[in-house]
């Protein structure tokens, strides 16, 4: 499983990184050539892609080291800095893009530069860009779907962002070359805007994953109907989960009679740890704390259970996969 998952994350890795080797090299030469901001914003971006590919493939690699005494869960959160590296990249990337197109449109105005329109070639590229980026989009999530890789998965974002912004420039260059070329240069501040968005959702996703949170509701609520079917378990207190790679490691903190001993109440979080474990897809290891159960626990709602263990961990819940 575990093969085959690492074999389809380098697939979805190697794949972008060849085909936008070719796009970067394209995009630019026709850009500078054919005389369009949009399409040169474009092979500045797919040159970026080149370069966070490599990063990717390099930190992919190395999550795939087995576990060791200093790290026990394995390296598996390799996957989730190497998305923040990524989503670094591109935010990098919309800022440098954003700058130079303001700059021609600025110029523009001023009669500083005066645009002849994109050469007809320029548009092709384009739309083929957007022909290609549909294929990858697609693909591409579903090599996440079935890896639960962050990695692929903020791939296929980009991919998907480079849809839209291919798509933008394919509008700006068209128009720019029926007598609006200011719609050039503004549809290369755009793709500049739609490559920022994307950066900071994979960043806030992946900086996520390196956090201990709380789980969404709908592990929350499946945890706690489990939990209902063990004997000797009265109360589902706190629910805090980490995520390693495809893997999900929870603390879980349950009520229990504070008469039985101690000996009774290992054997309740024994029960917990192999019912979560043997129910739950990707779970790696389990963490029960008990105590005696209290009255303010008695009629508590998933709600009131995750703004308990809220207080202990990071406020924004990311969908972990199941």
């Amino acid at each position: 499983m575990t093969n085959e998952r690492d074999r389809k994350s380098l697939l979805a890795i190697n794949l972008g990184l060849g085909i936008n080797i070719f796009l970067a090299f394209v995009k630019t030469i026709f850009g500078i050539l054919g005389h369009s901001p949009a399409l040169l914003a474009e092979g500045i971006n797919s040159t970026s892609d080149v370069a966070y590919y490599i990063a990717a493939s390099i930190f992919v690699r190395l999550a795939n080291k087995p576990a060791d005494s200093e790290h026990p869960y394995g390296h598996r959160q390799m996957e989730s800095i190497a998305s923040v590296v990524i989503g670094s990249f591109i935010v990098a990337t919309a800022v440098a893009v954003f700058w130079d197109a303001v700059d021609k449109v600025w110029d523009l105005a001023d009669g500083l530069v005066e645009s002849q329109g994109a050469h007809p070639f320029a548009l092709w590229v384009a739309l083929g860009t957007v022909i290609i980026k549909i294929f990858l989009t697609y693909y591409v999530r579903k090599l996440g779907r079935e890896t639960h890789n962050p990695v692929v998965d903020a791939l296929a974002y980009d991919h998907r962002n480079d849809l839209f912004s291919a798509s933008a420039a394919a509008v700006g260059i068209f128009l720019g070359q029926r007598g609006l070329p200011w719609v050039d240069p503004l549809a290369g501040a755009f793709v500049a805007l739609l490559i920022m968005r994307t950066g900071i959702f994979v960043l806030r996703e992946s900086s996520t994953d390196l956090m201990g949170v709380v789980p969404n509701r709908d592990l929350a609520e499946r945890i706690a109907g489990l939990l209902k079917s063990i004997s000797g378990v009265r109360q589902l207190e706190e629910l805090q989960a980490h995520r390693f790679g495809p893997h999900i490691v929870i603390n879980v903190t349950i009520g229990v009679d504070g008469n039985i001993t101690v000996r009774k109440g290992n054997s309740i979080a024994s029960r917990v740890e192999e019912k979560l474990l043997s129910s739950i897809p990707n779970l790696r290891r389990v963490h029960v704390h008990y105590h005696p159960a209290t009255k303010r626990h008695e009629n508590m709602t998933i709600d009131d259970i995750l703004d308990e263990s809220h207080k202990h961990s990071s406020p924004y819940q990311p969908e972990y996969y199941e």
